[in-house]
């Protein structure tokens, strides 16, 4: 893939900013997106669109004949330094917005059942706060969609250099539950635990993938996020600060590499 390809697509979500970012991380995106095997003309569901990174590379994929209704539960001010409403509407206003549709404050589960080809969760499924949240979820997709695509982080890490990102996942999984927050890390599903959820959702896995993200930002933002919120867990109690200490330890390097993707599909 040439990295002028992703040019169009830049130009959607021009509101977000920094050009080398939005390019890596739309570049990783387009990855996902093709491990998803999705055609032209396709209707898409897409559950926890955010700002709309992987939403233009969904719509640029299923084409002009193709639909992405894109959903996500928070509200319009949500969102730094850029919040949704203000990347939505710029993408909306863009050469892709005539594809999409944006529902914001916006519950799967308050949605009337209309009928998609493909039902995508790409990297938001550890927002839900328990696996009967996103059980629930998946059986409303189970009814909406011929397939499902899921792409989440992937715990079992390969490099020594992805286990910060790691602990930091499990600093802030930690977090979520002794202390009330917004954090995009609410409840860690590893593959199994996903794969066993769509299941008994009434899916049928076909595929399992890794996709390389070692390249992205992310596992640096959550170490520095991990970081920043370390005191808080002086309100904790002691073994649970000693678990936290355990993983705050291994934090300290240099380099920082993000885990990478799973990717889980099936019908």
């Amino acid at each position: 893939m040439k990295e002028n390809n992703l040019d169009h697509l830049l130009a959607s979500m021009k509101i977000i900013g920094n050009d080398h970012i939005q390019r890596s991380q739309l570049k990783h995106r387009r990855s996902l997106v093709e491990a998803f095997g999705l055609e032209e003309g396709m209707r898409i569901l897409e559950i926890g669109c955010g700002q709309g990174d992987t939403t233009v590379v969904l719509a640029d994929a299923v084409g002009e004949s193709g639909f992405v209704l894109a959903v996500d539960i928070a509200d319009p001010d949500y969102g730094a330094p850029i919040t949704l409403g203000e990347a939505t509407d710029t993408i909306a206003a863009s050469a892709l917005g005539s594809r999409i549709e944006f529902r914001l404050q916006t519950d799967l589960l308050d949605l009337p059942e209309e009928n998609f080809d493909v039902a995508i969760l790409s990297h938001s499924s550890w927002y839900f706060r328990d696996p009967e949240q996103l059980l629930a979820y998946f059986e409303k997709m189970r009814r909406m969609a011929k397939r499902i695509c899921i792409a989440e982080w992937d715990l079992n890490f390969t490099r020594m250099e992805q286990r910060h990102h790691f602990a930091a996942t499990a600093i802030l999984a930690l977090y979520s539950e002794f202390i009330d927050n917004e954090g995009n890390i609410q409840h860690v599903f590893d593959s199994l635990q996903l794969q066993d959820l769509l299941e008994k959702a009434g899916w049928a896995v076909q595929q399992t993938a890794v996709v390389d993200a070692g390249f992205l930002q992310d596992g640096a933002w959550e170490v520095d996020h991990a970081q920043s919120i370390r005191e808080e867990f002086l309100k904790t109690p002691p073994r649970i600060q000693s678990l936290a200490a355990s993983f705050y330890a291994l934090l300290e390097a240099e380099a920082v590499e993000s885990l990478d993707s799973l990717v889980i599909l099936a019908e």
